[in-house]
This record gives structure tokens, sequence and C-alpha cells, in this order.
């Protein structure tokens, strides 16, 4: 690799693989030390090619499930088997790895635009803005920046585009779907909420058995299905469709509270 060599979006790779091997060494222990990483589906990850893959996920915090996909991408293509421990599998770390993410949140401070370095594909938000609710059109560069990285590598999407649970998928994500044909390929996170405050920056509590499960990839007939469709089976995917919601009996409750007491990581 030239000093100088760039990517699709102008980013010196030479800088990129040093962040993502500073910030995996400073985030290592709040995903294998001061909590614990639960994972499932390292074998899907090595066998996926090189580009045009989407990942889709549901979404817990601005940052801390990103930079967990970073260590969990880096860690399968290097052998491990559903495990991060050894942080050496970020020296040569997959460079391609790209995440769609809110303008306004990469812009909020330098630590963000630092970040951004490392692979953001920023987008404005056609909903919302500076905390108001919005109606604009989206814009033809942000899609168009997702197909350049599709093109490029692997690209990360949060399709409710919001930390809150069970809120609808948003229709462009199943547009980028139909349009750019990606092996599309289903996360889901749990137990970050409970362990960083909302940014995903400052740890909230330790001892938190954190859970990351991927799936295997979508069946899609890119050509015949609607987007109401593909919408679906991204809800259903991410485990994020109103059936999801239901009432749950009291015994069912207390399992689960005692559960989640069990989940509290020794060492």
């Amino acid at each position: 690799m030239g000093l100088f060599k760039r990517n699709p979006f102008g980013h010196i790779l030479f800088l990129k693989k040093w962040l993502i091997r500073t910030f995996g060494i400073i985030t290592h222990r709040r995903y294998r030390g001061f909590n614990e990483l639960h994972i499932e589906g390292s074998e899907i990850i090595r066998a996926l090619p090189d580009r045009n893959v989407l990942f889709i996920s549901n979404h817990q915090t601005y940052f801390a499930d990103v930079v967990a996909m970073f260590h969990v991408f880096n860690a399968s293509l290097k052998g491990r088997g559903d495990s991060i421990k050894n942080v050496g599998y970020l020296w040569q770390p997959k460079l391609n790895i790209y995440y769609v993410a809110a303008k306004e949140t990469m812009k909020s401070g330098l630590l963000p635009r630092i970040l951004a370095y490392a692979g953001a594909i920023t987008v404005e938000r056609t909903w919302r803005a500076k905390g108001k609710e919005v109606q604009r059109d989206v814009n033809p560069n942000d899609t168009e920046n997702i197909k350049v990285a599709l093109e490029d590598g692997w690209v990360i999407t949060f399709p409710q585009g919001t930390t809150k649970p069970f809120k609808p998928i948003r229709k462009g994500t199943a547009h980028i779907i139909k349009q750019h044909k990606p092996i599309v390929v289903p996360i889901v996170i749990d137990g970050f909420r409970r362990s960083f405050d909302k940014k995903g920056l400052r740890m909230k509590k330790k001892g938190i058995l954190q859970s990351f499960i991927v799936k295997e990839p979508l069946e899609i007939d890119y050509e015949n299905e609607s987007i109401e469709s593909i919408v679906e089976k991204v809800e259903y995917a991410i485990e994020q469709h109103p059936s999801f919601l239901k009432v749950i009996p009291t015994e069912v409750l207390e399992a689960q509270e005692e559960l989640n007491k069990k989940r509290q990581w020794d060492y």
C-alpha cells in the first residue's frame, strides 16, 4: 500500500488504518473486559465476498454499535471463532468497511469528526433535523455515496435511523437493496443500551453481557419483490417488526429478570 493511497472518498488509507488500530485498542476492554460480548455467526462473516455487502442492524447507541462491528468483522476475518480475544486482529484491518450515519451527528464535535474518517457515509435525515420534525427530499449525493461504498466494500446501516426500538424501517434502505442488489446480512445486537450512554462513548455500567448475532443473508428477489415486502423482511430480520411487541406474562418477566441477573459477567 502506498503511503498516500486513498479510498474512493479521498481518505488516506494509512491514516484510516491507524485510526482503526488506535480506537480498537482503546475500546477493546469495553467489549472484552469491563463487559463481555457474546458473538454468534463469525463463520458467516468469513464467507462473504469483499464487496457489495450491506449489513442491516437494530441500533442502540450512536457509536458503540459500529465500533463493536469493526471488532467482530476484523476478528472473524482473522479466524477468530465468535470471539474478539487478542486485539492483534486489528493490526491489518479491513479498510473498506463503511457505515451510514447522520451528518448532524458526525459534525457534533471533534471526536465524531475523527471517527467519521474511519468510514462514515454521512447522510442528511429527511425526517428530522436539530431535534425537530422536518420533511425534505433525499439528497441524491447521499445515495450515490452509498453506491460508491458498496462498490468498494462493506456498508453498515441502521434502517430505523434512530436508537429508539421498534421504530419504522425507513424505505430508503429497501430502495438501496432493490437498486444495488447487495448481499444483505442482518445483525441483532443487545446489551449496548445498558452498557453505554446514548452516544456510546461513555461507559454507563460494567458487567453487562452484550450480544451480537449475525444471521444468514436474506433471500431477496431483487427484480420482483416490492419495497413493502423488503421492508417487512428487514423488520423481521433485525427483530424490530411490531409482532415482537407483545404482552408478556408475569412469570416470563420474572424469569427474564433472573436471566438479567445472570448476565452479569464475572472474571
